[in-house]
């Protein structure tokens, strides 16, 4: 007994509708991938579910920017408006600028040269040449300001020894005064007055027997 044809219209119940979308977003994935190998096709599939996750399967020979510009180009229809095909316009441009300074930085690493034609080496050679001339400035500035900040460093030392020289004359001095005024005290406290002796007899005096 084979099953009965499924009515197509929204699933209510949210599990079964789940379910369903699983399995069929599994079907049509295969599905795609099926028809680019065996039919050599581009395929560019993007589905999004009703929570917002997205799901996408793109050939393997293609990608899908490519994909979209050649739809937009067979179907004539805009894909964005002007102010996204400016920025793109505008992308595509920085890229051919970078692409190009690429390739002239190569030539003045002198790679890829062999191929240029004589004139083509003259721009490069004045290139390098104001290329050093500028490395040179900058090497010449380098030195006057390392000349400068030595003589400013000489100058500072020349000041503080002539401060520290200052200085020890000063404690030397002041070490001076302190010892004369020592020695001038000394002078003017020694004793005046000389000591009286007063010398005891050793043996009884002899007057006091009689």
């Amino acid at each position: 007994m084979g099953r009965g044809r499924i009515e197509i219209k929204r699933i209510e119940n949210s599990t079964n509708r789940q379910v369903t979308y699983s399995k069929r977003r599994g079907g049509i994935l295969k599905k795609a991938k099926e028809i680019t190998v065996l039919c050599d096709a581009q395929v560019s599939l993007v589905i999004f579910s009703s929570t917002g996750k997205m799901s996408e399967y793109c050939s393997p020979s293609t990608e899908l920017v490519k994909i979209l510009e050649r739809y937009h180009k067979s179907s004539g229809k805009k894909l964005w408006d002007a102010k996204h095909e400016h920025l793109s316009n505008e992308v595509e441009r920085i890229k051919k600028e970078n692409d190009s300074m690429q390739i002239k930085l190569r030539h003045l690493k002198g790679e890829d040269i062999n191929s240029l034609h004589p004139k083509e080496l003259i721009p490069i050679e004045e290139a390098l040449e104001n290329g050093i001339a500028c490395v040179r400035s900058k090497q010449m500035q380098y030195l006057k300001r390392l000349k400068k900040n030595e003589r400013c460093l000489e100058e500072d030392n020349k000041r503080l020894s002539y401060i520290l020289h200052q200085q020890q004359l000063a404690m030397d001095v002041n070490l001076r005064e302190m010892d004369h005024g020592y020695h001038q005290r000394e002078r003017e406290y020694h004793p005046q007055m000389p000591f009286a002796f007063r010398v005891q007899p050793i043996q009884p005096n002899l007057h006091q027997n009689k």
